[in-house]
């Protein structure tokens, strides 16, 4: 059973969410509960409305659930407070979102190197190149995100994502911005580096395609769980 229980990146309980609607409250989630093994691709797929970019945000602890629970390595996010919820997500995980989230006054470089800086690293210049390279912009160190193509804003999002070497990723509509084949190339990436990094990942997305690229689908409506296989 040990060999199960370390098996488990994040666990799921009974998870709900309810935010207030005037003098009564909407359900944005109900009774969702499922685990996410240590390596697996995991999409979670969904109309707009459905609950998917609140699933991931309870699940990265960036927000609290209304009743249930998120377990991270072990961790229940639900009793810490910010500050540790913000070091356990820091230490464990990496993150790619539809709008890329690259910070505007920092170039391709500096991005890269902002996470692994607030981590303490000592080597965040070389470590950050190596990612870059990686992606192939090693042309494109010194571009501001203004002077870079979605899908160059994009690899560098992914560089910085997995810069920090995150035991889980968590992508959030990574092609939404982009054009079927930047987006197809962009994802390649992602998985290659998935693979080559072992990282667990947690895919949002309204593609059906990409979705089937994953190991699991997890289908949400109108809040609740509707499939998991």
């Amino acid at each position: 059973m040990d060999g199960v229980a370390t098996s488990v990146a994040i666990e799921v309980t009974n998870l709900s969410k309810l935010v207030p609607n005037g003098e009564a409250s909407l359900s944005i989630l109900h009774d969702i509960s499922f685990m996410v093994a240590t390596g697996e691709a995991l999409a979670i797929v969904g109309a707009s409305g459905s609950g998917n970019s609140t699933l991931l945000g309870l699940m990265a602890g960036l927000d609290l659930p209304s009743a249930g629970s998120v377990t991270l390595a072990g961790a229940n996010l639900t009793v810490l407070d910010e500050d540790q919820r913000a070091a356990l997500r820091g230490r464990l995980m990496g993150f790619v979102f539809q709008s890329f989230q690259l910070l505007p006054a920092l170039n391709a470089l500096e991005n890269v190197m902002l996470p692994l800086e607030l981590s303490g690293a000592d080597n965040a210049r070389s470590v950050a190149e190596v990612m870059l390279r990686r992606v192939g912009l090693s042309e494109r160190l010194r571009h501001y995100p203004k002077h870079l193509s979605g899908g160059e804003q994009q690899r560098v999002a992914l560089a910085r994502a997995f810069s920090v070497k995150p035991q889980i990723l968590l992508a959030d509509e990574p092609t939404g911005n982009l054009d079927a084949e930047t987006g197809a190339q962009v994802i390649d990436l992602m998985f290659g580096m998935n693979r080559e990094f072992g990282t667990t990942l947690i895919l949002v997305t309204h593609d059906e395609s990409l979705a089937a690229r994953c190991g699991r689908t997890l289908r949400l409506a109108a809040g609740g769980l509707v499939s998991l296989n």
